[in-house]
């Protein structure tokens, strides 16, 4: 069976404060029954088990809501299949809120 993944999911742009305003965080994701975790599962996860407050302000359908850019190992989400891109030991997700209010 394999490994848990360790990853470092990180926060800017105000996304931090769902977050309980901690912009770093080293997560070691649990063991899946097919042993592969995608950003869709990921979003899942951090959504039960790290989001603080107002969900909707993050998570919109299956997905992270308009606004927020996602990068991993600072790489844009969108040139490695979105959701569906095969989270790596190791790897360094960053999101980013361009919403801001006034």
């Amino acid at each position: 069976m394999a490994a848990p993944k360790n990853v470092k999911i990180e926060f800017s742009g105000g996304a931090e404060l769902l977050f309980d305003k901690i912009k770093v965080h080293d997560v070691a994701l649990p063991l899946v029954a097919d042993g592969a975790w995608n950003i869709r599962k990921l979003l899942v996860w951090m959504k039960e088990n790290m989001l603080k407050e107002r969900p909707e302000l993050f998570i919109q359908g299956d997905s992270v809501r308009p606004g927020i850019l996602v990068l991993v190992n600072d790489a844009d989400w969108e040139l490695l299949g979105e959701l569906d891109y095969e989270l790596q030991d190791k790897d360094r997700i960053v999101f980013i809120s361009t919403l801001h209010g006034g």
